[in-house]
């Protein structure tokens, strides 16, 4: 499979997204994101039909600004030096 790099600026400014174009910029597996979705960590998908699921696109852009502050918060704390040392 052919992976190409896909930055956040290729989402839609609004409207849905399928799994594979969120998969593009959030690198994780298919099973990993629905794992998320299952505990409420990433948004709920919106049927469109019988065999169509997507996501709002301005949810995906919320849970990647989340995800981002998250990861800058643990890159700061592990920046911050212990008691002791």
């Amino acid at each position: 499979m052919k992976q190409r790099k896909t930055n956040l600026s290729e989402l839609p400014k609004e409207g849905f997204v399928r799994l594979p174009q969120i998969l593009a910029v959030i690198p994780i597996s298919k099973s990993q994101f629905w794992l998320g979705v299952k505990e409420g960590r990433f948004p709920r998908p919106i049927k469109l039909g019988a065999k169509t699921t997507a996501w709002r696109v301005e949810d995906i852009r919320e849970l990647i600004a989340k995800l981002s502050q998250n990861t800058d918060e643990n890159i700061s704390a592990d920046l911050t030096p212990k008691n002791g040392e």
